[in-house]
């Protein structure tokens, strides 16, 4: 089979690899689309050729003897684990228990938008800070970093929730973007952060929800973080931080990572199956939208390392998709 290799030089090969077979509930996937992430483009060369991706939607070919949910011919979209061989593959194995049905309204690019930033968001907004779901009655919260990937899902989830969006972009475009998606208002992360909350009528907010880089962010996300609040981020600091402010304010700090529960073999794996199935009946019902803003074919090398220069470049605004394999 065709795949896509970081080999111990640093850079993405094209080659050709064994088909896998599956055993247990590990379902066999043919790759018909993927999506990148940052988390592809910081993955380390190692002594032999590694298969990254973790974003993929396709059709499964074979099931595991244990598999419970799906059978050849089900359309799949699912985020991965960390810890196997990634998806820029023809074809993959993945655990059922993290993999849900495609969404029937998208195709497999739009569809392989959503999987990784959709966890990611889903587990954070409501695993980690304990948001409610549905209700939430106009309870603020600021999405730092919300043009992005995780952000462009982030503020969907959390609008449908009932909550108060406020967003952080720091270009007019990003600005309007997660405009579009729903948020009340934006500031601008690269300036202070409490004259423009004030502005938009807010002195504090109750939650605050880190999808960049945390250093820079960390003395303006505690500053209007509310006493008592709740912080989480999807990077940890790659410095020092202050946490004074936040032992001060009895505020909680929580991290997402969203390879944890597949990393780990948690006893609620299977939350990541619920949580995509919950999310392509949203898709469906017309309620949450795909993130893809652009498409690029064929899955391989030379159009990875150009969708890899994208997402270095600090300035992509939704996801980055590859559909066929030419």
């Amino acid at each position: 089979m065709r795949a896509v290799v970081l080999d111990p030089s640093g850079q993405l090969r094209d080659t050709e690899l064994v088909k896998p077979s599956p055993s247990g509930r590990d379902l066999l996937v043919r790759v018909e689309a993927v999506a990148v992430n940052p988390v592809d483009t910081k993955q380390r060369a190692t002594d032999t050729p590694r298969v990254l991706g973790f974003d993929v939607a396709g059709v499964v070919e074979e099931t595991g003897p244990e598999c419970e949910w799906f059978r050849p011919g089900d359309a799949v979209f699912y985020a991965g684990d960390i810890t196997r061989p990634g998806g820029f593959s023809e074809y993959h194995l993945v655990d059922e228990r993290i993999v849900g049905r495609k969404p029937s309204t998208l195709t497999f690019a739009e569809a392989a938008a959503l999987p990784l930033t959709t966890l990611t968001a889903w587990e954070g907004l409501f695993d980690r800070l304990g948001l409610p779901e549905q209700g939430a009655h106009g309870t603020p919260v600021l999405l730092v970093g919300a043009a992005g990937g995780v952000g462009s899902i982030a503020v969907q989830l959390a609008k449908l929730a009932g909550l108060r969006v406020i967003g952080t972009a720091s270009r007019e475009a990003s600005a309007a973007w997660v405009r579009a998606l729903g948020a009340e208002g934006v500031i601008d992360h690269t300036k202070p952060f409490r004259p423009q909350l004030e502005a938009l009528g807010l002195r504090e907010v109750p939650y605050v929800f880190c999808l960049n880089l945390v250093d820079p962010n960390w003395d303006p996300m505690v500053d209007v973080l509310a006493p008592q609040g709740k912080l989480c981020t999807i990077l940890p600091p790659m410095g020092q931080v202050n946490f004074r402010p936040l032992f001060d304010k009895s505020a909680a700090w929580c991290t997402e990572y969203m390879f944890t529960r597949a990393m780990f073999q948690t006893a609620d794996m299977v939350r990541q199956h619920e949580i995509l199935t919950r999310v392509a009946d949203l898709v469906d019902e017309g309620r949450i939208c795909t993130t893809m803003r652009s498409k690029l074919a064929p899955i391989c090398a030379a159009t990875l390392s150009d969708a890899f220069a994208q997402l270095r470049s600090g300035r992509t605004i939704g996801k980055i998709c590859l559909e066929g394999w030419g």
